[in-house]
């Protein structure tokens, strides 16, 4: 069976699919691991870097998406500016909003929630983007 083909992927979105995916499967294991080290060592001078360390694999997932965007067609780049867009855009918005409410007493929100946060609100863009040009 082959997968490419009957999921109907180009080249560059297989190429994506397997980028992507190891670097997701990178963060995966390099999370996880650096979380229990660094709770054994609480104290040790290198946690820091240590805790750092699932950026290297989120950067190589950012890396193989743009690698994606230059190899897509004009209307897909132009989705995905779209869709970027409306992420940064309403992410700003509503992270702006919150840090207000937090001064009238609302709990105070980790900032490792933002990028969740812009995912999501980057998917929701894309299907409606990808709904205006059809």
């Amino acid at each position: 069976m082959n997968i490419r083909r009957e999921y109907g992927m180009n080249r560059a979105a297989w190429s994506y699919m397997r980028e992507f995916g190891a670097a997701m499967l990178g963060y995966c294991i390099v999370l996880p691991v650096s979380i229990v080290i660094i709770q054994a060592n609480p104290h040790a001078a290198w946690r820091v870097p240590l805790a750092l360390a699932p950026v290297i694999p989120a950067a190589l997932a950012l890396w193989a998406y743009v690698r994606f965007l230059n190899r897509m067609d004009e209307l897909q780049r132009r989705i995905q500016l779209e869709a970027l867009a409306l992420a940064s855009g309403s992410t700003a918005l509503l992270t702006f909003s919150y840090g207000f409410l937090e001064n009238v007493g609302f709990p105070h929100l980790s900032l490792i929630w933002v990028l969740p946060l812009m995912v999501a609100l980057w998917g929701l863009g894309s299907a409606l983007a990808g709904r205006k040009y059809r």
